[in-house]
């Protein structure tokens, strides 16, 4: 975003990522646009000038926690392996559950190199993959086991415990969904 923006341009543009951050938490990230317009108080024509579209909104609502994994990522990589993995997934599936369909979205775009939300994706994959070869080339994770599928299978835990009964439920599915890669 420039630093020249008028400030009621900032001020719209926070107003729709808070309400965009609201409508996703409880409705999912298909939740209307419309709607996500209507809760900061600005017409639709407004998101569209600031987001061209759905990719856009969710870039920016969570590029910085991408950011942030990728980060982390590094930070983890002298640790022990098996074990900063497993704290690599657990902070990834608590991003992934910040919204009901982000998971979803994020393997979407994991294959869609067009997307906004792609870009986003890219230095938490590669966090991601990095983290799980340290643990490969240990023997605490199974070879066979693909950056993509990692990642598949956190999503998966997360859009369960999504539908189920909160943080309890994701870190014991993730507990044994992790269990189940160890070599």
């Amino acid at each position: 975003m420039p630093e020249a923006i008028r400030a009621d341009a900032r001020r719209n543009r926070d107003l729709l990522l808070a309400a965009a951050r609201e409508a996703f938490a409880e409705s999912g990230t298909e939740a209307s646009l419309r709607d996500v317009a209507r809760r900061a108080g600005v017409g639709i024509g407004t998101l569209y000038r600031h987001f061209p579209n759905r990719e856009a909104v969710l870039e920016a609502l969570t590029g910085e926690d991408f950011d942030r994994l990728a980060t982390r990522g590094a930070e983890l990589a002298a640790a022990e392996p098996y074990g900063a993995l497993l704290t690599w997934l657990r902070e990834l599936g608590a991003v992934q559950r910040s919204m009901k369909g982000l998971p979803e979205s994020v393997l979407a775009a994991t294959r869609d190199h067009a997307s906004d939300l792609h870009a986003s994706c890219e230095g938490m994959q590669k966090a991601g993959a990095s983290l799980l070869a340290r643990a490969q080339e240990a023997g605490v994770v199974r070879g066979d086991l693909s950056p993509l599928e990692l990642l598949a299978l956190v999503a998966g835990v997360a859009w369960a415990a999504d539908y189920a009964t909160g943080d309890a439920f994701f870190e014991r599915l993730l507990t044994v969904a992790v269990e189940g890669i160890r070599a």
